[in-house]
């Protein structure tokens, strides 16, 4: 089994965090693989500082853990949300995995944000039922 978390994280305005990588199209929300003698927690601070620059300085909320069998065989997903008062910026990631981070609206993300990433927002700011698949 593997699995990843990933996060929403918002800031004052509203808007929320996506980051493009070097290696792969669309637009994701920030995260990636828990590693061996990791906690989901431990791997998510791991990732948001350095996918997003960004520093978790207070309690990331669980919205949901979800099974992702479409894209690799007995992948799961947990995905938090960070209120803008649980973060801190920590740096620029843009290099060699991150090619670009943006801040946009959560209801209206840009047009290559990948499905599942589209799903988890609608989910969370909008009308679309929880799902447990991603």
């Amino acid at each position: 089994m593997t699995l990843g978390a990933r996060a929403i994280v918002e800031n004052k305005n509203g808007e929320i965090l996506l980051v493009r990588h070097t290696y792969t199209k669309g637009l994701f929300l920030p995260g990636g693989g828990v590693e061996h003698g990791e906690t989901m927690l431990e791997s998510l601070g791991r990732e948001l500082e350095e996918e997003g620059g960004v520093k978790l300085t207070g309690p990331a909320q669980l919205i949901g853990i979800y099974s992702n069998h479409r894209y690799m065989r007995n992948d799961h997903v947990a995905v938090y949300r960070v209120s803008h008062e649980n973060w801190t910026a920590c740096g620029d990631p843009i290099g060699y995995e991150i090619s670009e981070i943006i801040w946009c609206d959560p209801l209206s993300p840009p047009e290559d944000a990948t499905p599942g990433t589209k799903r988890r927002l609608e989910e969370v700011f909008g009308t679309r039922q929880p799902s447990t698949h991603w």
